[in-house]
């Protein structure tokens, strides 16, 4: 591949997502994906800030070094934030699911927070420096818990009443698609069986299809929630978090005992009334 194919999917990716942006304006999906619409306009930025100083050489490397991995910290916070958007859109209806959620993507950045720490903190001292080997491990984690994302809602589709056709499920397809991609590529670049120029122009191509799943998504009508019925284990669920959250009272079996004692005594007058 020529550096002028390179160049020119590497422009096509802003130019995509500013449809993307587009897209969501028109069709008011901003407010719906607040965090996704912040996500896709900090990377336009990057690019419009980033491809300045790497093209016609206006800052120094270690300029463009620093404030290349200060926007990939950035990125991949946003990028954690809209899988647990993407997460609330999915449970909207089931509320205690939904916090239950929470708790579990608050405990994930915690954990991911502990091991940069930890990466950064028995990294060696090279050229790149404790802090970028940090970020590369939490963007990896990252990149993990988006291609398991598509994976659970692939799965769990049906017991939740979503459709393939919601635009969460499209977000999420697009992560998933261009996260797995980066991850097997980078597997294939580590073992030598292929070069950094091939995986860097791999995960450009497997980004811009990503971004055409969104805009695909994005100009579809959103369909309604799956049937009742195919939704019945997420309602157990529900009720079953729900009776964990706010337990009965030890003395409220009492009013249904004396309800079926006043009604066998009715069955009992009843029968010898008839007699």
């Amino acid at each position: 591949m020529t550096a002028d194919h390179q160049l020119a999917l590497w422009i096509a990716h802003p130019v995509l997502q500013l449809g993307v942006g587009a897209a969501m304006l028109r069709h008011k999906l901003h407010r719906m994906f607040p965090v996704f619409f912040s996500y896709i306009g900090f990377q336009i930025l990057s690019f419009c800030l980033l491809y300045p100083m790497y093209q016609w050489g206006t800052y120094t490397y270690a300029q463009y070094f620093w404030f290349y991995w200060a926007c990939a910290a950035v990125d991949l916070v946003l990028g954690f934030m809209v899988i647990h958007e993407v997460f609330q859109d999915v449970f909207r209806q089931y509320h205690t699911l939904k916090d239950l959620g929470s708790v579990l993507f608050k405990w994930a950045a915690l954990v991911m927070l502990l091991v940069a720490f930890v990466v950064a903190a028995s990294s060696p001292s090279g050229y790149e420096g404790p802090i970028v080997q940090a970020i590369v491990t939490v963007q990896r984690c990252v990149r993990v818990a988006q291609v398991g994302l598509i994976l659970f809602l692939i799965v769990f589709s049906r017991y939740l009443g979503s459709s393939w056709q919601q635009r969460s499920f499209g977000i999420s397809l697009g992560l998933g698609i261009s996260a797995a991609v980066e991850l097997g590529t980078l597997a294939f670049h580590v073992s030598g069986h292929a070069s950094e120029v091939w995986v860097n122009a791999i995960t450009v191509v497997a980004d811009n299809i990503a971004i055409l799943i969104w805009l695909t998504y994005l100009m579809l009508n959103r369909p309604a929630h799956a049937p009742e019925a195919s939704s019945v284990a997420s309602h157990r669920w529900e009720r079953g978090l729900s009776d964990l959250q706010n337990p009965a009272p030890a003395d409220s079996l009492i009013p249904m005992f004396e309800s079926m004692v006043d009604r066998a005594f009715s069955r009992t007058h009843a029968d010898y009334s008839s007699k």
